[in-house]
């Protein structure tokens, strides 16, 4: 049996639209409603077929759906759950897609009509594309969806989610939303936050041309860049609404560097050596975990090499 029969998505970008194919895929019987602010968006969302009913308003997609999914960036959180309050169904259960978890309760908690359950969710899951036409319907499928209930939270609708979730093909977890906050800062906001800042250095670079940064950027510089293609928006966003556990992090990290610093300074090769063992250490066990491949250059398709005279 289907967790929920009717499912309204709000917010048609790649994570909203995969959720979309995902849900389309793997709950066919599944009634879809969708909205996005954005007209064009609504637009492509329709010509794409992503949802069985295309709203014109936030409300408008919420009425009768027995679960919300709200996947906007965390400033538009609060605005769009004031929206749709009358349009909330006794019963149903309010959820979202947000990368900080704290935020989203403090931001929607006093917005919850009674009689509404409300289980804010991350699926730790994305690209570096962003656009209804980025989503894939395979895109959570092994991922982890961490689940941060408030407190008193029904656990029947804590349940429901985690079924839903699973159905798409999700592993799923539960736990206190701080705790969420300071392991996604450093397990996901903290790597942003250093390749916006890498490649921002390297393109203000006076003695670099611009075409030199991009000619040599076959190696580690290249990685970077595509974690720094992100939506600015969302991570604007994700920095500024969990700030305290991004700073946290930021400043473990700062301290860390400096011991790398005193140890280039110094010579100590033996503490570069320890370092750079205890990373690829990191690196295979997430392998070992399935959540990425063991293929080389990161799984990117070589074909045969060119021949040269």
């Amino acid at each position: 049996m289907q967790p929920f029969a009717q499912v309204a998505i709000l917010g048609l970008g790649l994570i909203g639209s995969s959720l979309a194919r995902a849900v389309r895929h793997n709950m066919p019987g599944v009634a879809l409603a969708g909205f996005d602010q954005d007209p064009e968006v609504r637009a492509t969302g329709n010509r794409l077929g992503l949802v069985d009913r295309m709203a014109e308003t936030a409300a408008e997609a919420a009425h009768g759906a027995d679960l919300v999914v709200l996947a906007v960036p965390l400033g538009a959180m609060r605005a769009l759950g004031a929206s749709i309050r009358p349009a909330l169904a006794k019963g149903a259960t309010l959820s979202d897609v947000g990368s900080s978890k704290q935020a989203v309760i403090d931001q929607l908690s006093d917005l919850v009509p009674a009689g509404v359950h409300f289980v804010p969710a991350h699926p730790v899951a994305g690209t570096e594309k962003s656009g209804p036409e980025a989503g894939f319907a395979s895109l959570f499928v092994g991922r982890w969806c961490i689940l941060t209930p408030p407190d008193g939270c029904d656990p029947e609708a804590v349940a429901k989610v985690a079924a839903f979730w699973t159905r798409i093909g999700s592993k799923v977890e539960t736990m206190d939303a701080r705790h969420h906050d300071l392991v996604l800062a450093v397990t996901s906001h903290l790597p942003h936050l250093i390749a916006y800042s890498i490649v921002g250095t390297a393109s203000d670079l006076e003695d670099v041309t611009q075409s030199e940064v991009i000619k040599y950027s076959a190696g580690g510089f290249r990685d970077f860049t595509r974690i720094a293609a992100s939506d600015p928006v969302m991570w604007r966003d994700v920095f500024l609404m969990n700030r305290d556990a991004v700073l946290e992090m930021l400043a473990r990290f700062s301290e860390d560097l400096a011991a790398l610093q005193r140890a280039i300074r110094w010579g100590d090769g033996e503490t570069l050596y320890r370092r750079f063992e205890a990373s690829r250490a990191i690196r295979r066990a997430i392998i070992d975990a399935g959540q990425d491949t063991d293929a080389p250059d990161f799984g990117r398709p070589h074909g045969e090499p060119a021949r040269h005279p």
